[in-house]
């Protein structure tokens, strides 16, 4: 799994909308665990596009054999990308096949314009190019490789991004997330080990009920936790505080009231974190300033 990190995003993703179009407390709970599967979903998906990309290189290596005129190349093609050993990992992972066979949605067509132009450039690189002329190499390069793989071409590409974006618009959102799912699946494979599960965001009930109460106590508290706010501004308006600065703010506040078992540190590091992927440039150090302010008034540890 991963931190809680990515559970307190969707709480503050929660909380930001909330402010912005007030619905019944239910539906937003409802729709904050909706947007939380989602990130597996999306997760699949990638790990998807990763195994399509093994399936088209396996395709145009068949084309190439049954040419009437062959190429030396395609009467003995280069093999060390399909039998890649992570590759062969994520593909055979009986977690990632069951819930595909499950959501159809999220495998790719073989003749996927995205896919194919996505190989084609890999194809075209250099580091794919060098991979595929080493002549032996250990599962820690491998393994190396696709990661890099994964970063340049998916992670990084700005194609993929939008296709996201317009497949399920919440992805957008949680592109990073994934992206480090994704990251830590590949770290995770060991040579002489089977890979029989993969990571969820929420791994148990008291995951979720983490998530609930979080926002929870957030909303039935926010005035609350405004006016404390409010009282460690100095030569500032809290109108002037953008929203998500504030949410952020608040959600922290109320965490570090509410949760007295989570060290206050460790609070505060996660909300510097989300405030760099949410607010602006400089709203770490904002957030940083005001939650170390109140914790040291708070005598909290």
């Amino acid at each position: 799994m991963l931190g809680r990190r990515q559970i307190r995003e969707k709480v503050v993703e929660a909380l930001y909308s909330y402010h912005q179009n007030p619905i019944k407390y239910d539906v937003l709970e409802k729709n904050m665990l909706s947007d939380i599967e989602k990130i597996y979903h999306l997760y699949i998906y990638q790990l998807n596009f990763l195994v399509a990309l093994k399936a088209v290189a396996e395709n145009q290596i068949e084309i190439g054999k049954n040419k009437f005129l062959k190429t030396d190349a395609e009467l003995n093609p280069n093999r060390r990308f399909i039998e890649n050993p992570i590759l062969i990992k994520i593909e055979d992972n009986e977690e990632r096949i069951a819930f595909s066979a499950k959501h159809k949605e999220l495998t790719w067509e073989l003749h996927d314009d995205l896919l194919v132009r996505t190989f084609q450039r890999i194809k075209a690189g250099k580091r794919y190019q060098d991979f595929m002329a080493m002549e032996t190499s250990t599962f820690e390069e491998d393994q190396k490789f696709i990661g890099k793989l994964f970063l340049r071409y998916l992670a990084e590409n700005e194609d993929f991004h939008e296709h996201v974006e317009e497949k399920e618009m919440s992805w957008a959102d949680d592109f990073h997330i994934s992206n480090s799912m994704i990251q830590k699946t590949i770290g995770f494979f060991r040579e002489d080990q089977p890979s029989h599960t993969l990571i969820r965001v929420i791994k148990d009930e008291e995951d979720e009920e983490f998530a609930k109460k979080l926002l929870r106590a957030s909303l039935n508290h926010w005035e609350e936790s405004e006016h404390k706010l409010k009282e460690k501004l100095e030569n500032w308006e809290l109108e002037r505080v953008a929203l998500m600065d504030r949410v952020i703010l608040i959600a922290a506040i109320t965490e570090l009231d509410r949760f007295p078992l989570t060290p206050s540190r460790v609070i505060i590091n996660e909300y510097i974190e989300i405030s760099k992927v949410f607010a602006t440039e400089k709203s770490n150090i904002f957030v940083n300033g005001i939650l170390d302010k109140y914790t040291k008034e708070l005598n909290r540890i």
